[in-house]
C-alpha cells in the first residue's frame, strides 16, 4: 500500500517543491550546498522554516540561535518522545522509513524526558566517566599509531579515509569490549544510518545484531568495559535498555567524533598559524576544536523534538505533535549573535554543537580527548605534513543531519612505519 505524502501543517511556500512548497532537506541540493539552503530559508522565513525530510515528511527547521536554545532547554514544550509525533501516529511515516533509525522511539535516554531520562542517562554518564578515569588516551594513541603505520612509508595519505573515518570506531571497539575486526563494519553502518536512504534500516539492524551478540557474551564474560558497566549498573537496565544504549553511544560517538576529527584536521592544515601554534605549543588544541564546533559542528541538524501543545515559535504557529529539528549549524551562524562569521571565538563555548539542556551530549569530554590525542599523535609522527591540494578544492557531502568532508589529501616526509 502506498502511504500518502504528508502535508506540512502550518507551512508556507518556499519555492523548492514538495507538499505545500516546503524546502526539501534531503537530496542533491542539500548534498551540494547545505549552508546555502540554510541562508535562503533564513531570508525567506526568518528563524523557523517549514522543511521536508526524506520521504517528504514535514518538519520545522530551527535556524535561530535563541530559538534553538528555547527548543533544547524546554522539554515540557518540546519533548524528545517521538510517540507523540503526529505524522507517525496517523500512519504517514512507515516503520521502514529511513528516518526511523534517527527519530523513532527507543528505550534509551534520548527518547525520554523527566525521571525515566534521568535514570537511564545516569547509567550512561557513570560508565562514560569510568572509562575516562581508566584513561582513554592510551587506546587512542595505540590505534592512531597503528593507522599511521599503514601509510607512513608512502609520503601521502587521505586523512579522511585512512585516519579520521575509522579511528574513533577502533577506540570504541576497545572501550565496548568488541573485537577490533568489527570496527570497519560498524563504522560503515553508522555512517549509513546518518546518511539515510534505502539501506539505513538494514545497516541499523546490522549494528543491533553485533551489539546484541556483545551484550549476551558480556553476561558470561564480564570485563572492564562500557558494556559490562551498563549491565551491572545500579539503575537496573533491562537487556533491551542495555542494547539500545550501546547502539546510541556507538552511533553518536563514532559519527560525531570522526566528522569533527576530519574538520579539525582540515582547519589545522588550511591555517598555517594553527599548525605552527600547535607544533610550538603556543596554541591549545581545545581552541581549534572550539572554533570548529562553532563553524562546522559535527551534527548540522539534530533529530528531533516534538511539540507537546499548540504554541508559537519564531513567529510560526506550531501544532501539537509537529516534528521540530534544531539546526545546530544554522544557529551557530545566526547573524543575530554573529554579525561577522569571522569573529574570534577563542574561549567561547556557547555553541550549539553539543545540543543543550537535559539532553546535552554526555560524552563530549571523551570525544574531545579522542580528537586532541589523534591530532597530536599525527602532528608529531609526520614531519613536513602539508595539504596536497588547494584549500578550495576540498569538498563535502551533506545529508539531512550532517556535512562530511569527502577527502583530505596530504603529503609528508616518508618514514619507517616504526618511526
Amino acid at each position: 500500500m502506498t502511504t500518502p505524502a504528508p502535508q506540512a501543517s502550518g507551512g508556507c511556500p518556499v519555492g523548492h517543491g514538495g507538499p505545500d512548497g516546503a524546502a526539501r532537506l534531503y537530496g542533491q541540493d542539500v548534498a551540494r550546498e547545505q549552508r546555502g539552503i540554510y541562508d535562503r530559508l533564513r531570508k525567506q522565513h526568518g528563524t523557523v522554516a517549514p522543511v521536508l525530510l526524506e520521504g517528504d515528511v514535514p518538519a520545522w527547521l530551527i535556524l535561530g540561535y535563541r530559538e534553538n536554545r528555547r527548543v533544547l532547554e524546554n522539554p515540557r514544550q518540546f519533548a524528545r518522545d517521538s510517540r507523540i509525533w503526529r505524522d507517525w501516529k496517523e500512519g504517514r511515516v512507515e516503520d521502514a522509513s529511513p528516518l526511523i533509525p534517527m527519530l523513532g522511539w527507543r528505550p534509551d535516554c534520548v527518547s525520554q524526558d523527566g525521571e525515566p531520562h534521568r535514570r537511564l542517562r545516569g547509567a550512561v554518564t557513570d560508565n562514560l566517566q569510568a572509562l575516562a578515569d581508566r584513561g582513554v588516551k592510551r587506546h587512542v594513541t595505540h590505534f592512531a599509531n597503528k593507522q599511521i603505520d599503514a601509510f607512513a612509508e608512502e609520503g601521502s595519505a587521505d586523512l579522511v579515509g585512512q585516519y579520521a573515518e575509522y579511528l574513533p570506531m577502533l577506540v570504541l571497539t576497545r572501550l565496548f569490549g568488541l573485537p577490533e575486526r568489527e570496527g570497519r563494519r560498524l563504522a560503515e553502518s553508522c555512517a549509513q544510518v546518518l546518511k539515510g536512504g534505502a539501506d539505513a534500516v538494514a545497516h541499523n539492524d546490522r549494528i543491533m545484531q553485533i551489539l546484541q551478540a556483545l551484550a549476551e557474551r558480556k553476561h558470561t564474560e564480564p570485563g572492564a568495559d562500557f558494556t559490562t558497566g551498563l549491565l551491572g549498573h545500579g539503575a537496573g537496565l533491562d537487556d533491551d535498555e542495555v542494547l539500545n544504549h550501546l547502539r546510541l553511544v556507538l552511533i553518536t560517538a563514532h559519527t560525531t567524533t570522526s566528522n569533527l576529527l576530519a574538520r579539525v584536521l582540515q582547519s589545522v592544515l588550511t591555517h598555517p598559524s594553527h599548525m605552527a601554534g600547535l607544533v610550538s605549543g603556543q596554541l591549545n588544541m581545545s581552541a581549534v576544536v572550539g572554533e570548529v564546533m562553532w563553524n562546522t559542528p559535527p551534527l548540522a541538524v539534530l533529530p528531533g523534538r516534538f511539540a507537546t501543545a499548540d504554541l508559537e515559535l519564531g513567529g510560526r504557529q506550531i501544532k501539537e505533535g509537529d516534528l521540530i529539528v534544531p539546526g545546530l549549524a544554522a544557529g551557530n551562524l545566526d547573524p543575530e549573535i554573529r554579525p561577522d562569521a569571522s569573529t574570534d571565538l577563542h574561549g567561547n563555548q556557547a555553541h550549539l554543537a553539543f545540543s543543550g539542556g537535559a539532553h546535552e551530549c554526555p560524552g563530549q569530554g571523551i570525544g574531545q580527548g579522542i580528537i586532541e590525542t589523534s591530532v597530536s599523535v599525527l602532528l608529531h609522527r609526520l614531519s613536513g605534513l602539508r595539504l596536497a591540494v588547494a584549500p578550495e578544492e576540498l569538498t563535502s557531502t551533506a545529508s539531512t543531519w550532517e556535512a562530511r568532508l569527502d577527502r583530505l589529501p596530504v603529503e609528508f616526509t616518508p618514514q619507517s612505519a616504526a618511526a
